[in-house]
């Protein structure tokens, strides 16, 4: 939902010419040689449409035998429940979503931070492939309200300040996902797209 189309172009614009097919049939992301799982917006509507559009069972099998890239709200999805209207999540990853907890939201001079969470940020690596060619520390482009608590710190490739520490990228196996939006972070942001369309996990 959400930045479907600004996703695909920038997957286009790295793809060295494969296709890449925005998509809600089933059997069509079956066939897929790897899947980009974006979302935006809240999480409750998010997984009301992939239920209603009969999507659950070939995102679940994707996450577990073919490249996988979830962006935004897709990197949520991917967990146990959100707070975002206590909705449950696919279950893939342990853990939950929980919003920022605005009173303790403040920058290191001591200034109230807004929530949401909008704009550019610098993010701490931990080794993954999909880094190549990313400094540690790059920023990206963020625009979120919740973020993502695992109970598994083997999880965690990526992390960002906002008053808080938090998770802003995970992986596992086939599986890289990120809070924040690569198609609209830049340089660095399409390098990451272009290292998912490379990767062979």
């Amino acid at each position: 939902m959400g930045n479907l189309r600004s996703v695909s172009k920038a997957l286009e614009h790295v793809a060295g010419g494969t296709p890449v097919v925005v998509t809600a049939d089933p059997a069509v992301v079956a066939a897929a040689e790897r899947v980009v799982f974006p979302g935006q917006g809240a999480m409750p509507d998010c997984m009301r449409e992939l239920d209603a559009r009969g999507l659950r069972a070939v995102v679940l099998q994707a996450a577990q035998d073919k490249p996988f890239l979830g962006i935004c709200v897709g990197e949520q999805m991917l967990f146990e429940r959100s707070e975002e209207g206590d909705v449950a999540g696919l279950g893939v990853f342990p853990g939950e979503v929980k919003r920022f907890p605005d009173e303790r939201m403040v920058d290191r001079n001591g200034l109230r931070l807004k929530v949401p969470h909008m704009g550019w940020n610098e993010v701490r690596q931990a080794p993954h492939a999909l880094w190549a060619g990313i400094a540690d520390n790059s920023r990206f482009y963020f625009v979120h309200s919740y973020c993502v608590q695992t109970i598994d710190p083997a999880l965690t490739v990526g992390t960002t300040d906002y008053g808080v520490p938090f998770t802003c990228a995970v992986g596992r196996d086939n599986i890289f996902a990120v809070q924040f939006h690569p198609e609209k972070s830049a340089r660095d942001g399409l390098q990451l797209l272009k290292n998912f369309v490379e990767w062979r996990p």
